[in-house]
């Protein structure tokens, strides 16, 4: 009979380190002289606890979680059903670790309907489980659970092709921090349950406040959001199919005390570094049509004969589309060009002219050449200086009329500006100018979408424009007060919109427990200030780890747009290729780091810089095509990313090739393909020679302190620094640099 030992934090079955228990092997009786002997039986030799070799006997069908949090009160309701696919009895004990800090009561835990005892371990007894269960099953991974508390209960066994439905239900207090809540609800630690993906995963997030809800962000899952008219009330919700975690389900929402809502989170490696910082700024979320700024909006759509049929079908819906969606007090007008252009009127129209607008374009064809300059300096002309006003931009190709040079268009329409014209572009297909159009958005203080031929012009169209249908505030800036900031991105700030959240990444210098950050911004012409004080920028050590990520993310894509608008230059990919390395970001065009097996020395990554300057140089030489498309897509998606890119990421040229010479990276003994990159906190670790080597490592100037793994100089370093865990929980073999000490994990 199998006895598999079942460890769930936050419902982790540790069945990857199962143990069989030993089978009672009864002797006969002494035989007396002159009786019949009964034979000696043949016992099966004693099992050693070892590695389980069939950690794919277990499926989860389905994992369920539903969270309730009223005034700070959560209520996480976990439903998940075990079935064992194996040929073995699976029965064990139930170790649960609960989030770390929390207060947990009215615990309740069903197995298949029926209620169960269950207690609660508190953080030091927790600990002498975890260390043993490491210490007898030789895994690391628990030890990132130090520190927490933990639920301990008797698990019915699970037949084989039977199943098992586990129902656990947990309160716990949220504090508030900078006017933020946090949840966390840990789910990567379910990798090692199997190697198999989870088929259905759900996360449900009800909250409800007395007060009204300001920001609300996730930085490690794509949530829907959904709010109620009173704002006092969200739902946020994640769903997947053949799930594989890769973080924790993260998810914080502020309070909200002013009309504009700005909460702010830091983090610091250590204390003498500079530290990471992330601004939220959340607007109202609705507005009355009188507190709207009128705004005026003008329609650039190209009409040249390569638009001809699906492609200007769906042009002609999303300028529809706008039209019908303008406020009361907007104004409109278009502009439709191929060879030369044509306007709809001389004059900036009210909405009550919109049928006409609409009965016009559907009556134009495609067809013709292609006139962007004039075309956008034509609606340039038409901007009034005394309304903020956008300028929607779709064009699916290159200038072919008029002026053609891209310098020349850019200066043309530089020369034209208004400084309260934004533009916002859509690039169709795979024949525009990419740098024409990011050189736009860049200089005139928009947003750029690439629509692929498989994506609907009128629906990203529509998409944007609900997001930026409803301006609040105007020519946006902001004081930090006493606090010195480097690199910050967005580096231009956008207009504020109702219903839209900007979120800041950058640096800080120094530290302020009560730092005051001032908003300037412009209302219907008229200056507004906005002043939030008390704001704490810590010089301690801790904080959120993922923020670091986030701005090396951002900072990655803002110097792949740089190479690819201003050229190829040495420093920039000296910046792109250490920031790669140290993150674990790896870009479309950095995917060779993972298979330097020097990356970490200087050589290595001067090989690697020159490497990635062949590539550079070909991103800022090539502006069209599929190639540029992608690659300016591809940037974009990390300079205005809205959460860290994971380690291996996806990108328009495809999921990028995890390590090893041969691209297709490294099998474990279950045969599945593990990422040979891996982070912890804000450090990044590659898998060198079956080592997991910090990246902040440095062969060329560091000794390694070993630590024999688990032996009592491993147990007694984490006593001392518990923060270690975090990081030997990668394995037996990890080189970690911790204060300046490079610790070194090693076999016996």
């Amino acid at each position: 009979m199998k006895r598999l030992l079942y460890f769930v934090p936050f419902f982790l079955l540790l069945l990857a380190l199962p143990v069989q228990a030993q089978v009672d092997c009864p002797m006969p009786p002494p035989c007396q002289p002159g009786s019949v002997c009964p034979p000696v039986p043949v016992c099966p030799p004693p099992i050693v606890p070892g590695v389980f070799t069939n950690p794919e006997w277990l499926k989860i069908d389905y994992h369920r979680v539903t969270v309730t949090i009223e005034n700070q009160i959560a209520t996480t309701q976990v439903d998940l059903e075990f079935v064992n696919e194996g040929n073995g009895l699976a029965e064990g004990t139930f170790i649960f670790p609960l989030p770390a800090e929390a207060s947990v009561d009215q615990l309740t835990m069903y197995i298949n309907g029926q209620p169960i005892e269950a207690k609660i371990l508190r953080a030091d007894e927790a600990r002498g489980i975890y260390n043993e269960i490491v210490r007898q099953y030789r895994d690391p991974a628990l030890l990132e659970y130090i520190g927490s508390n933990a639920i301990q209960a008797n698990v019915f066994p699970i037949p084989p092709g039977e199943s098992r439905r586990i129902q656990i239900s947990y309160g716990q207090v949220l504090e508030v921090e900078n006017g933020l809540i946090h949840y966390v609800y840990p789910l990567k630690v379910t990798n090692l349950l199997t190697p198999r993906p989870v088929e259905e995963l759900s996360i449900s997030v009800n909250t409800r406040s007395n007060d009204p809800i300001s920001n609300i962000y996730s930085p490690s899952h794509p949530v829907a959001i959904s709010r109620d008219d009173a704002n006092n009330t969200f739902r946020a919700g994640f769903e997947s199919g053949q799930y594989v975690p890769g973080d924790d389900f993260s998810l914080y929402y502020g309070i909200a005390n002013e009309n504009i809502n700005v909460n702010l989170i830091t983090y610091r490696e250590s204390a003498n570094e500079d530290g990471f910082f992330m601004l939220l700024v959340q607007p109202p979320v609705t507005t009355p049509d009188d507190q709207v700024i009128p705004k005026d909006v003008i329609i650039v759509l190209d009409q040249s004969g390569s638009m001809f049929g699906d492609k200007w079908d769906q042009a002609r819906a999303a300028a529809e589309y706008v039209l019908e969606h303008l406020n009361p007090e907007d104004r409109f007008n278009m502009v439709l060009f191929s060879t030369g252009w044509r306007t709809y009127s001389t004059l900036m129209e009210s909405p009550a002219q919109v049928r006409g607008a609409v009965d016009w374009i559907r009556s134009q064809e495609a067809i013709g050449g292609t006139d962007i300059n004039g075309a956008l300096t034509s609606a340039m002309a038409m901007a009034d200086p005394e309304r903020p006003t956008t300028i929607l931009f779709l064009t699916d190709g290159l200038a072919t009329e008029g002026e053609v040079e891209t310098d020349a268009i850019l200066k043309n329409l530089d020369n034209a500006a208004a400084p309260n014209v934004r533009i916002f572009t859509f690039g169709v297909g795979d024949d525009v100018d990419t740098f024409l159009l990011d050189a736009i958005v860049r200089d005139h203080r928009g947003t750029g979408s690439y629509v692929r031929p498989s994506e609907r012009i009128d629906e990203e169209v529509a998409g944007l424009y609900n997001k930026i249908s409803a301006p609040v505030l105007t020519d946006v800036s902001l004081d930090m007060g006493g606090i010195v900031v480097e690199d910050m991105y967005p580096a231009q700030l956008p207009d504020l919109f109702a219903g839209t959240q900007l979120t800041l990444v950058g640096r800080y210098r120094g530290s302020l427990d009560n730092a005051t950050i001032t908003l300037h911004g412009k209302v219907n012409g008229g200056n507004q200030t906005f002043t939030y004080s008390n704001l704490a920028f810590s010089g301690r050590a801790g904080g959120d780890a993922f923020i670091a990520r986030l701005w090396a993310t951002r900072r990655i894509g803002d110097l792949l747009n740089t190479i690819r608008l201003n050229g190829e230059n040495p420093e920039l990919v000296d910046s792109v290729v250490r920031l790669s390395v140290r993150y674990g970001i790896i870009t479309p065009y950095t995917s060779f780091l993972i298979e330097e097996d020097d990356i970490l020395t200087q050589q290595g990554r001067a090989n690697a810089a020159s490497t990635f300057r062949q590539e550079a140089e070909a991103l800022s030489t090539t502006s069209s095509g599929a190639g540029a498309v992608e690659a300016a897509d591809a940037a974009a998606g990390f300079a205005n990313a809205q959460a860290p890119a994971p380690a291996m990421t996806q990108t328009p040229l495809g999921t990028m090739a995890p390590a090893g010479k041969d691209g297709e990276g490294t099998v474990s003994e279950y045969g599945q393909t593990v990422n040979p990159i891996q982070t912890v906190n804000s450090k990044t670790f590659i898998l060198q020679n079956g080592v997991w080597t910090d990246t902040t490592f440095e062969p060329d100037t560091m000794q390694t302190q070993p630590v024999v793994f688990l032996s009592d100089a491993y147990f007694a370093l984490l006593d001392s620094v518990p923060e270690l865990g975090d990081y030997f929980a990668l394995g037996d073999r990890v080189i970690v640099v911790w204060d300046g000490v490079a610790y070194e994990v090693v076999s016996e």
